[in-house]
């Protein structure tokens, strides 16, 4: 019987890792400044009738810190490129030369660091629901053993082990929100 127990913790692990793995990529698409592909991994092409990611259709570079460089493999894509770079709605301005697209990073104003601090905020809170969902489907999944055999003893003690692990991931939340808000704040 703790068999199921054991499972049940396991399969409650592996998807609070999913949403702390889900909040990581939310928060690498947060600039903190610094020039990066990653910035542009939301944005979407019309690839011949097809809506395909940027970096399937281009080249993303960035030659310094503060630009982005994106070199498509056919030049007839540069407008529909700085077409949906604009629609992603990134706060950039692309520019082109007729072959490459050059988008300059603008220095952060306080205000705009508040402002992605806050977003930043706002995705650990998304991640932190997300694990207590699980948390909550997993004590309920606790309960329902008691109706296959397993002892209360053990539901009470998986009902502990899963409180203890939603405490730990939610912990691991908080402490990417720090870095990247020392990340956003630091000029």
């Amino acid at each position: 019987m703790a068999e199921d127990a054991k499972n049940c913790l396991e399969a409650m692990k592996n998807s609070m890792q999913g949403a702390i793995n889900y909040l990581e990529k939310e928060l690498e698409k947060i600039r903190a400044g610094k020039a990066s592909p990653k910035m542009l991994d939301g944005v979407k092409v019309d690839y011949y009738g097809t809506m395909t990611p940027l970096d399937q259709v281009a080249n993303l570079t960035t030659p310094d810190p503060k630009q982005i460089m994106i070199q498509p493999w056919e030049r007839h894509l540069i407008p529909a490129i700085e077409k949906a770079i604009m629609a992603a709605n990134l706060g950039f301005n692309p520019q082109n030369n007729g072959e490459i697209i050059r988008i300059l990073v603008p220095a952060l104003t306080e205000e705009r660091r508040k402002e992605l601090a806050k977003k930043a905020k706002q995705e650990v809170e998304n991640a932190k629901v997300n694990v207590r969902n699980v948390r909550r489907n997993a004590n309920t999944d606790a309960k329902n053993l008691k109706d296959a055999g397993v002892s209360e003893d053990e539901i009470k003690k998986l009902e502990a082990d899963i409180q203890k692990t939603t405490d730990e991931f939610i912990a691991k939340a908080d402490k990417y929100f720090e870095a990247k808000e020392k990340e956003i704040m630091t000029i």
